[in-house]
């Protein structure tokens, strides 16, 4: 056949880090990672299409279409042997579903040249969760004595191992479907991630102990290549996600008169929130949002965190149509979780062993202008780093907060702050939300520039965590985060304005003004519970590095430490980039010293 012939010829191009990938007679396919010695072969069965999926998941697959084998065994033969020349072995892993009621596993192999992949194997495919309380077991048999009730195999073992090549049969028991053959759609998703990650990491045990190949970890198993659909995914979401502003559109319009009269009253009756008209319909872009193909994204890995950053965005739209109701609260607390006890305990110690600094407010010396100079500074320093690095700052008279967005930075024409607030907010707003909107943008994936699901808490923590290290984490920052989780505790309790505000003022000290801001942001939409992330998210960071993490891996982009790992996977496959910029504090001599101290589980209240 002529599509054989050119594969054929495709088989003298295997130069490294290239790829082959092309259409096979029968509604087959080949996709080739020429770095990568295993192949997972899947021979075209109808009512099938679980286990296909399953074999595109691995990073080199072959889709055989019906009756396709017999043209295609010698093809087979001179690939195996092609790539366990420059590998020194080469492993063809086949998948089959069993009948349908399995709950076993059947692996097919050379045990006695094998036994530790094959153990490994049996070993992480057990692990797998199943529905109810079944357990699934896995079978090894010798293929020397390979029973073939369930179809012959592709390869004689003795063929294969002649050119160097081992071959695996996987046979997996379809426990995604029911014995009527109806698919559990969400189960299959939650299987096809553990399947996955029990194959890599028995590969890899091959690849480590077979082969000459230099593949470092399991991690790197996985697709090394985003498909065009994922990135189509990827920017449709993105756009969604940015055709609305969540923060603005939740926060109250009219927030300065109601404080005006809040005060007035002599803290009572703080009066009705106004909120600006939606510029967006919910239901229009939820619609958008569910017609996007996530779950046909044969990555696991990117198909999850697509997954969990749309029922994000759900939740949000949701939450603007319910600003003002009972309803909002109750749609933040599911967004941003509860208070633990330990949160709550590190707010209070704070706020106990911490007396608020009453003169701070006197003691503004700096103005916008004078800000944007040292913007300007900060982000000269980054295009040392990167020389493609082109945010910049704007003085506004039509805002009242300081903030980044898209990477840029604004200014209210009105601001003032203190030399020591000033070096707080470079490293705050620059030093982390900037330079990872930055670092986000230079990923292949436009989702880790706008922030994957749940990435507030990580952001936010390592920004706090960023003024401690410049040596400008004061004293009423400190105590604002506190008083935000207290204040959190209260409203999960039932705490109305007043009550809030009352405590805040007379049992923790807070000056009025701040008790009043603090106040003010957590009734606004209803009950909003996102200003706890703060600590929350810096409690989080210093016990993520007190068992051993690190700091610069989580400047790659905007993300939760739950994605971590998932980061690192994609990292080792190539698909992600190491932070191409890095803040300047951690440039200062006392950066190190300040940094072990926090590793060892230093109390927050110790930070100032």
């Amino acid at each position: 056949m002529d599509t054989l012939k050119l594969a054929s010829q495709q088989l003298q191009k295997l130069e490294p880090h290239g790829r082959t990938e092309m259409k096979l007679p029968n509604n087959g396919f080949l996709f080739l990672e020429h770095d990568v010695p295993y192949l997972i072969v899947y021979r075209r069965k109808t009512k099938d299409r679980q286990t296909m999926r399953l074999a595109k998941t691995g990073a080199s697959f072959l889709i055989l279409g019906k009756d396709d084998e017999d043209y295609m065994h010698d093809f087979l033969l001179e690939l195996v042997d092609r790539m366990a020349e420059r590998f020194r072995s080469f492993l063809v892993v086949e998948l089959e579903k069993r009948d349908l009621g399995s709950t076993e596993f059947i692996i097919s192999g050379p045990y006695k040249k094998l036994p530790s992949t094959l153990d490994q194997l049996a070993k992480e495919l057990e692990k797998i969760d199943i529905r109810y309380d079944a357990k699934l077991t896995a079978t090894i048999v010798d293929s020397s004595a390979e029973n073939t009730e369930n179809g012959s195999p592709l390869f004689e073992e003795s063929f294969l191992r002649v050119k160097g090549g081992t071959y695996v049969r996987l046979q997996i028991p379809p426990v995604y479907r029911t014995l009527e053959n109806k698919e559990f759609p969400v189960f299959f998703r939650k299987f096809r991630t553990q399947f996955a990650k029990a194959l890599q990491q028995s590969i890899y045990e091959f690849i480590r102990v077979q082969t000459t190949s230099k593949i470092a970890s399991y991690h790197a198993l996985g697709k090394r290549r985003i498909h065009e659909e994922v990135s189509k995914i990827d920017k449709e979401i993105t756009a969604i996600q940015n055709s609305y502003s969540f923060l603005l559109l939740v926060a109250p319009i009219n927030i300065e008169n109601l404080k005006r009269s809040y005060f007035n009253n002599g803290f009572k009756n703080i009066g009705t929130y106004h909120y600006r008209l939606l510029p967006i319909d919910p239901d229009i872009l939820k619609r958008k949002l569910y017609q996007l193909d996530i779950h046909e994204i044969d990555d696991p890995a990117l198909a999850y965190i697509y997954d969990e950053k749309r029922e994000e965005i759900d939740q949000e739209l949701t939450m603007l149509k319910e600003r003002g109701s009972k309803n909002f609260f109750y749609s933040s607390v599911r967004l941003y979780q509860d208070i633990s006890t330990q949160l709550l305990k590190e707010a209070q110690l704070i706020l106990n062993n911490i007396a608020e600094d009453d003169l701070a407010s006197e003691k503004t010396d700096m103005d916008a202008y004078d800000f944007q100079k040292l913007a300007e500074n900060e982000f000269d320093f980054f295009r040392k780093q990167a020389p493609d690095f082109r945010s910049k700052v704007h003085i506004r008279d039509d805002i009242n907060i300081m903030m980044v967005a898209g990477g840029e930075l604004y200014l209210p024409s009105g601001y003032r702050m203190t030399k020591m607030e000033a070096r707080a907010l470079i490293q705050h707003e620059l030093g982390t939300h900037a330079l990872t909107y930055f670092n986000g943008t230079r990923q292949p994936l436009q989702q880790l520039a706008h922030g994957l699901a749940g990435y507030d808490a990580l952001q936010e923590g390592i920004a706090v965590l960023a003024e401690y290290l410049a040596d400008a984490l004061g004293v009423n920052r400190l105590r604002t985060l506190a008083g935000r989780v207290v204040a959190g505790d209260a409203l999960l309790k039932g705490a109305n304005f007043d009550d809030m505000f009352s405590m805040l003022y007379k049992e923790y000290g807070f000056a009025p003004q701040r008790a009043f801001d603090i106040t003010s942001r957590m009734f606004q939409g209803g009950g909003f519970l996102k200003d706890i992330v703060y600590l929350k998210g810096l409690l989080e960071l210093r016990d993520h590095l007190a068992n051993g993490g690190t700091l610069e891996p989580l400047l790659a982009g905007k993300f939760a430490l739950r994605h971590l790992t998932i980061v690192q996977e994609l990292t080792h496959r190539g698909l992600l980039h190491p932070p191409k910029i890095k803040p300047r504090y951690l440039l200062n001599a006392s950066c190190d010293q300040k940094l072990r101290q926090f590793k060892k589980g230093m109390p927050l209240h110790n930070m100032v």
